[in-house]
Formats: structure tokens, C-alpha cells, sequence
């Protein structure tokens, strides 16, 4: 960790966790460890500096190398690090003083050991206030590198999804990437009573609108502590309305038999606990153990006491007879590029390639789960990804070859549309006989 008092505690955790997400660590993890060591108003600062650096990122780079006439790349880390910072709040925090985003910056590297590189950082920041206008797309000819640059996405992204959606359509979604997603919550019901919940957050000064995606969702601005309280005490949980929705289609019932594969970390396993009550079986399964823990905290924190934990991995063949569940959900493993705005950090991380192991991955994840699903039993198929590789066509794949499913329903939502994180859902049912 950074120790030096001339960097305040925001720009220093900021610091601290742009560094450890350049190794691979992820931005919502680090965030949420951090905050319990901040007060309030470094808390929100860090997280608009961590989620603005990454969501720019690439943008940003272009800013360096232009004005520092280097490639970004050839600069070690911290250096990069602590010019993004002091770039994206030159450009987009206009409430800070640009020399308070300089001279921390500058500090920065040399807390970091690199005091030979405070002068350059020092200079290129010069230039970039003196040229407070330059726009780093400017430049670029070619339609699909200027809006990558213009909306910080790798070009082969873009380029994806103008082929897939259209321009007009990539577009959108791009831009849309780049703001501040809401914060939408739902009432637990077996801890708290939804009237007297938005009663309190309203009281507290909250701006409560009920949401157009999911049933008894809500979004929500101010009242920071109010709502963190009410999650940590179990009455109300944070939740994106698009999540909300897959455990609805599921529509499973109080007595049902239901399979929850890559359950962790349990937004869906227990909302749909919440929905059937303790009068049903609810197999929540998934492989790794410390996201298995999450599932058993948040159950107990919910009293929700028909969810049963399992360890198993959905790729192999599962341990259940035939026919042994009335309801499954396949909320499966993929790419995640529907939650960008959330996890800016996941585009830069992407390739084609993985997209198409992930595919590889779902069409085994649905094969497995229909040999365990009853005859009239729904199986929904979701995840948080907009590429059509891991969404349509691993159902056609999975219609194809098992004709006695039907598709009964298919559902996207989008950032850039419905203001939630990017899902995708389909509902299939199997024949009676």
C-alpha cells in the first residue's frame, strides 16, 4: 500500500486498487473491501475515480500518448496509473483543482519509487491542462477506431457489435457502458415489510421510483447509509433489476423441485427462495466453495431455509435422477460484457476466444441440466452477456438437437435501453410426454 500524507485517502485507495486490477483483481471486490476504511466522502470519491479511470481507460492512454509522445505501454505501471487518475479528473471532475490533480499524481509516483518519473508525469499533465480541448479521436479515420476510442472500447468489440446489432445500436450501448448504472434493491420479504422499508428510505431522503423491468424492484438514489443498513441487517437486497427478472420467468411455485446451477453469489437462488417460500426444495449449486459460503450467509441473513447448498461443477454430469426437478435455472457462466457499466474493467480483459469457450461451456451447461428436468418442467436459460454467440445461438444449438423442448419465451434487456444491466433470457419448456 502507498504510504505517503501528501496524497489524500481517496487518490491513495484509488491508487492502491487500479493497481491491483491491472494484475487481474476485480474493481467491485477491491471497492467493497475498501470502504469500511474510508469516510463517507473519500468513499464516493474513490469509487468515481476507480470506475471513471477504467470506464475511460482506453480513452485516456490516448490522451498520454499524445501528449507525452510515447506509447503507452513503454510506461511502467504506476506512471500509467497516476496520469489516468490526474487525466480523468482534469477532464471530467471540474470541481477539483487542477493543481490538486497534478500534485497528488506526481506524489503518487514518487511513493511508488519512481521519483525520476515525477518530472515527466509532471510535464505531460502541463500539457494536457494547456490543451484542455484535444480530443484523442479527432485524429482517426477509420469509423469503428474513432467510436473505440470515442466510448473506450477495444476496437474488435465494436466491431462485434456493429455486425451483430447495427451501428446505431452499437453505438448506444458503447456510450452507454460509460455511465453510472442505478442502484436497484428489492425488500426481502421474510426479514422486512416493503411499505415501511420505502417509508424509511424516503424519510432518510432517498428518491424511490419503482422499476418498468422486474416486479417489487426498485431504484434508488441518496440515502446512502440508510440503504447500507438495510442490506447489512438482511431486509432489502442489492440487486439489478435484469437479475430480479430471471428469477421471476423461472416462476417457480411454493412445493416445486428447483435446480439452481451457478447459483453463487445468490441474488437469484434467494429471490426465488423469497418467492416460493420455505414450501419448496431449492438446489443451489456451484463449484467453487467460497462462493458457496456467500450463498450460505445470505440464506441464513434472509431466513431463507429452503435453499439447500451444493458443490458441483454444472459441466459434468450432474447427480440427480431423471426427471428430478420441476423448475432449473442456467444462470451460466459467460463473458459479462451486459455489466460494463458495473465492471468497466471486463472489456479490456475479452477476446474473441473467450467468448467462444464460454459458448462451448453454456451449450454443455443446458445439455446436462435438461437430462434432470421433468416432462412439462421449465428450464430458463440466462446470462449477463449481449453476445449473440452465448445467448441465441447456444438455445438454437440446444433446440436442435433436443426437439422435445420448446422455446416459450426470449428476453434482452440493455443498458442503453432499459437502463439495466445487459441480460438475456430464454424460457424453455419441456413436451408433457
Amino acid at each position: 500500500m502507498v504510504k505517503n500524507t501528501q496524497v489524500s485517502p481517496a487518490r491513495r485507495a484509488a491508487f492502491d486498487i487500479l493497481r491491483r486490477v491491472a494484475d487481474g483483481a476485480f474493481s467491485s471486490v477491491l471497492l467493497a473491501s475498501e470502504e469500511p476504511k474510508l469516510k463517507p466522502a473519500d468513499r464516493s470519491l474513490t469509487h468515481e475515480l476507480v470506475l471513471g479511470v477504467l470506464r475511460w481507460q482506453l480513452w485516456l492512454d490516448k490522451i498520454v500518448e499524445h501528449f507525452s509522445k510515447r506509447s503507452i505501454d513503454s510506461l511502467d505501471l504506476p506512471v500509467r496509473i497516476a496520469l489516468r487518475l490526474a487525466l480523468y479528473q482534469l477532464r471530467f471532475l471540474t470541481r477539483i483543482p487542477a493543481s490538486a490533480a497534478v500534485n497528488e499524481s506526481v506524489n503518487l509516483v514518487r511513493s511508488a519509487k519512481l521519483s525520476s518519473a515525477a518530472a515527466f508525469v509532471n510535464a505531460v499533465l502541463r500539457r494536457a491542462i494547456r490543451e484542455a480541448d484535444y480530443d484523442p479521436s479527432s485524429q482517426e479515420k477509420d469509423p469503428i477506431d474513432k467510436l473505440a476510442i470515442e466510448t473506450s472500447h477495444p476496437a474488435w468489440l465494436i466491431d462485434c457489435w456493429i455486425r451483430s446489432f447495427g451501428r446505431a445500436e452499437a453505438e448506444s450501448l458503447a456510450r452507454a457502458n460509460n455511465e453510472i448504472p442505478p442502484t436497484a434493491f428489492r425488500v426481502v420479504h421474510k426479514r422486512g415489510n416493503q411499505q415501511e422499508v420505502i417509508e424509511q428510505l424516503t424519510t432518510a431522503g432517498a428518491s424511490i421510483e419503482r422499476s418498468n423491468i422486474a416486479e417489487n424492484a426498485f431504484r434508488i438514489s441518496g440515502a446512502t447509509s440508510t440503504l447500507r443498513d438495510l442490506s447489512a441487517s438482511g431486509q432489502i437486497y442489492l440487486q439489478d433489476e435484469a437479475s430480479q427478472l430471471v428469477a421471476q420467468v423461472l416462476d417457480a411455485r411454493p412445493g416445486d423441485r428447483v435446480l439452481d446451477l451457478c447459483a453463487a453469489p445468490g441474488g437469484k437462488t434467494t429471490l426465488i427462495a423469497d418467492r416460493t417460500g420455505d414450501n419448496a426444495l431449492i438446489i443451489a449449486a456451484d463449484r467453487s466453495p467460497a462462493r458457496i459460503s456467500t450463498i450460505i450467509t445470505t440464506s441464513k441473513l434472509h431466513q431463507l431455509h429452503a435453499i439447500k447448498p451444493l458443490l458441483l461443477d454444472a459441466g459434468t454430469q450432474l447427480p440427480f435422477a431423471v426427471a428430478s426437478f420441476d423448475r432449473i435455472l442456467v444462470d451460466a457462466p459467460c463473458s459479462g460484457s451486459g455489466t460494463l457499466r458495473g465492471n468497466p474493467e471486463i472489456r479490456y480483459r475479452l477476446s474473441t476466444a473467450d467468448i467462444s469457450n464460454f459458448a462451448i461451456a453454456q451449450k454443455q451447461f443446458l445439455r446436462n441440466a435438461a437430462d434432470v428436468l421433468r416432462p412439462a418442467g421449465r428450464l430458463v436459460y440466462s446470462t449477463c452477456s449481449v453476445e449473440s454467440e452465448e445467448n441465441e445461438h447456444v438455445v438454437d444449438d440446444f433446440l436442435r438437437t433436443h426437439p422435445d423442448f420448446t422455446a416459450l419465451q426470449t428476453l434482452r434487456t440493455w443498458p442503453h435501453r432499459e437502463g439495466s444491466d445487459g441480460f438475456f433470457m430464454a424460457v424453455l419448456e419441456r413436451a408433457s410426454r
